[in-house]
């Protein structure tokens, strides 16, 4: 089967999905749910998604959205306790409730893009203050995904142009401290065993995790956090492929257990389809191993219709997606996290493809697991 096509930028359904102060969290069908409120998890992608679409869109075109998500991002940051606030109501007062260590690493990697955005200085100027503002609250991270995101923020800060020194020497040391955190937490894992993921349960967006270990890896020239992320993404591909070559994300009924004879198939999620995607983009860059460029396209291709229920998550039309593909089908509710994921994963294989100057085929390759393992079969 050949690969999905590209299509063109389609923000319709983020227009719509947009209040007055950001992206609205859920939605009921393609409308909005404004009971809800908003999330600073949400309103991070959404900047991310803003800058990727200033690359083919110019920064005026996205210019007012960008800076609504970062007006949102720096009344989300509490001063006092130097932490990101997550739930919002629609009348724009914060929830009680603290915030996500998940959120901390979503915001901080939206602000370390921001950091690097060309189209206004101004722009790029008020995301390096926020970011030096809240990078101290990174090393109070615990939980490995939030690591993972923070740490894959200070890489991307410190490829950012005009980066004050003082500031580079905080991230330089906070990216250090978040690696020897990640490699700790994969330190009693053996990548070549049955089961080389550091927690009992295989829940949500998993391939963040070997990301950072490969992200970790390249900026401090470590083979062994290279390895450790090559092993364990090829094992995350290899879990979730078909037999007949399609990639199947752990489904969010129940997850997947240690030791447990059957895996959720469904709901699954588009999260999963976009986290495997930079993961696998990531594996990429570093080998050039093209094997890479299969997998990617096969997460690709789950998100319009190469999935176990061979049905589009993804609404090409507006540039929305469906929540979940789930037992019956897909759930009708086009939510934020969705959305945006479908958007992400769109404009890095746009990226990809053009960069990479060849179309994969979308295949069961030996080698989906050879994609992490540089190419080695």
């Amino acid at each position: 089967m050949a690969d999905r096509p590209v299509h063109a930028i389609r923000r319709e359904h983020l227009d719509a999905l947009t209040g007055e102060l950001g992206i609205w969290q859920h939605a009921s069908g393609p409308t909005p749910n404004l009971a809800y409120g908003y999330c600073t998890d949400d309103v991070a992608r959404a900047l991310v998604v803003d800058l990727l679409h200033a690359r083919e869109l110019g920064w005026a075109a996205i210019s007012g959205s960008a800076w609504r998500s970062l007006r949102f991002l720096r009344a989300a940051f509490d001063r006092d306790d130097a932490w990101f606030r997550n739930f919002r109501s629609r009348d724009g007062s914060w929830s009680r409730e603290r915030g996500s260590e998940d959120c901390q690493g979503r915001a901080l990697l939206a602000l370390a893009s921001a950091a690097g955005a060309t189209g206004d200085g101004r722009f790029a100027d008020v995301a390096r203050e926020l970011l030096a503002e809240a990078m101290p609250a990174a090393g109070r991270l615990r939980a490995l995904r939030a690591i993972s995101s923070a740490l894959i923020a200070c890489d991307l800060a410190l490829d950012a142009r005009s980066l004050p020194w003082g500031l580079r020497a905080q991230i330089v040391a906070r990216f250090e401290q978040l690696a020897a955190a990640l490699r700790d937490g994969f330190v009693a894992v053996d990548v070549a065993s049955d089961w080389p993921w550091p927690e009992p349960v295989l829940t949500y967006e998993n391939a963040l995790l070997p990301r950072a270990l490969l992200v970790a890896g390249r900026r401090l020239d470590d083979e062994a956090l290279r390895r450790a992320g090559r092993g364990v993404l090829a094992w995350l591909l290899r879990v979730q492929t078909t037999a007949g070559g399609a990639f199947s994300p752990i489904g969010s009924d129940a997850w997947w257990r240690r030791g447990g004879d059957t895996r959720s198939r469904f709901d699954q999620q588009p999260i999963e389809a976009t986290s495997t995607i930079l993961a696998c983009e990531e594996a990429f860059r570093q080998s050039g191993d093209r094997a890479g460029l299969v997998a990617i396209e096969s997460a690709f291709a789950w998100l319009l219709g190469a999935n176990d229920l061979g049905i589009p998550v993804a609404v090409v039309e507006t540039g929305g997606c469906h929540d979940a593909l789930t037992p019956l089908g897909v759930n009708l509710n086009q939510g934020a996290e969705s959305t945006l994921m479908w958007l992400t994963a769109l404009e890095h294989v746009r990226r990809l493809r053009r960069e990479s100057g060849v179309r994969p085929q979308y295949q069961r390759p030996r080698s989906v697991a050879a994609v992490a393992a540089g190419g080695r079969s």
